[in-house]
């Protein structure tokens, strides 16, 4: 009997240097991440060391985000998956990016992909 459980990150707000437009050049602009990574390993003995740890795959992101410009939410949420399915416990992950001031009137606009090993 397969036992799946899932990680999350929920609305982890940063500033991100992102966009093609002139007006988001070397300006930083506020993106949320959420994260939801598929895993059929449990930390059964109640120790972190063998838990999927949701503040290493945050302070990940961050180290993403502060290595420099990426021009496209899409490329952002490419990266974060592929950061996240290195862990070989996981075997699934999905990532939103969403952009939180890229259209008037919306709250957000963005992306959402979903990879599997």
């Amino acid at each position: 009997m397969s036992k799946q459980t899932q990680v999350f990150i929920r609305n982890l707000e940063v500033l991100a240097r992102i966009g093609v437009h002139g007006h988001e050049q070397g300006m930083p602009q506020p993106v949320r991440v959420n994260v939801t990574a598929t895993t059929e390993m449990l930390a059964e003995d109640d120790r972190l060391e063998h838990a999927i740890n949701y503040e290493t795959i945050a302070e990940k992101i961050r180290g993403i985000i502060a290595a420099g410009h990426i021009n496209l939410a899409e490329t952002l949420a490419e990266r974060i998956a592929a950061m996240c399915l290195e862990d070989k416990r996981l075997s699934k992950v999905c990532v939103r990016v969403e952009k939180l001031h890229a259209l008037p009137g919306a709250e957000a606009a963005g992306v959402e992909i979903e990879r599997e090993r």
